[in-house]
């Protein structure tokens, strides 16, 4: 299944929104910020929205581990060792310091 499939794509808009059911059972709008691999695991970077797509003021954002099962259907994990969530977080900054210098 395409990603188009799995997160529906407006042809007229770049952000790709999702819903994410958080561990207290309230459900949180993001706009996927990036998706990006560290060896063989994918993680994923959210960033919480208002029910119109603007960013919520003063969040911060959320990552997870991603994966696909042979559907395409996709999958967050929490990250449960710190030391792999500091590698994760030190990756993501590395990516936005590139966007930036672009």
């Amino acid at each position: 299944m395409a990603n188009e499939e799995v997160f529906p794509v407006d042809e007229n808009d770049t952000d790709i929104m999702v819903t994410v059911e958080l561990d207290n059972g309230e459900e949180m709008d993001c706009e996927i910020l990036t998706i990006f691999d560290i060896g063989e695991q994918n993680y994923i970077v959210l960033l919480p929205v208002d029910e119109h797509g603007n960013p919520l003021n003063d969040t911060q954002v959320y990552i997870y581990r991603y994966h696909e099962d042979e559907n395409g259907t996709p999958s967050l994990d929490n990250i449960q060792d710190d030391a792999e969530y500091e590698a994760v977080a030190k990756r993501f900054d590395e990516i936005q310091d590139q966007l930036e210098d672009m």
